[in-house]
């Protein structure tokens, strides 16, 4: 892999932010935006819509999908891939380094908020507390608040982005 291009990796528990994050940044920064919602396989999206957690299993084949498509682009552009990646296995899985890895950190009650007033996605807020029993928060990451506003985060993130990676110098 190139050190000329890096991969950042949005992760958190649905209704974090991640999509918005993601969508924002890669825009600001000028990098491919992967949206792990995307690979999902029908039966996990048919499976989530009625409100039945992904078990591992569920997330091994989507998660190596995702990891084809950034091994696809590293080495010739920057990448913003928002993703859950709740646990460290998944984590693993993607090979995002750890100083790349962005953990948007909310409440319960602000992830079932968000997913409650969200329009067209599969995910019902019944399913917000088996992503809080499976998350294993990271310990070496660029951690976000919920108090921070999408622009605070674009701002303090690409800040970040210039100054530890070199990016636009």
């Amino acid at each position: 892999m190139s050190d000329k291009y890096f991969t950042i990796l949005i992760m958190g528990v649905a209704g974090s932010g991640k999509t918005t994050i993601a969508k924002l940044l890669s825009k600001k920064i000028n990098a491919f935006l992967i949206e792990a919602d995307d690979y999902h396989s029908k039966n996990n999206i048919d499976k989530m819509s009625v409100g039945i957690p992904l078990n591992d299993d569920d997330r091994y084949d989507w998660l190596v999908k995702i990891k084809e498509e950034i091994n696809k682009r590293k080495s010739f552009q920057n990448l913003v891939v928002a993703c859950s990646a709740l646990k460290e296995k998944y984590r693993s899985i993607l090979n995002v380094k750890k100083e790349y890895l962005v953990y948007l950190k909310i409440t319960k009650n602000t992830a079932k908020t968000r997913i409650k007033n969200r329009q067209d996605h599969f995910m019902p807020d019944s399913l917000v507390n088996s992503q809080f029993a499976i998350l294993e928060e990271p310990d070496e990451c660029i951690t976000l608040n919920e108090t921070l506003k999408p622009d605070e985060m674009i701002t303090h993130l690409t800040s970040i982005i210039k100054n530890k990676f070199n990016y636009g110098k």
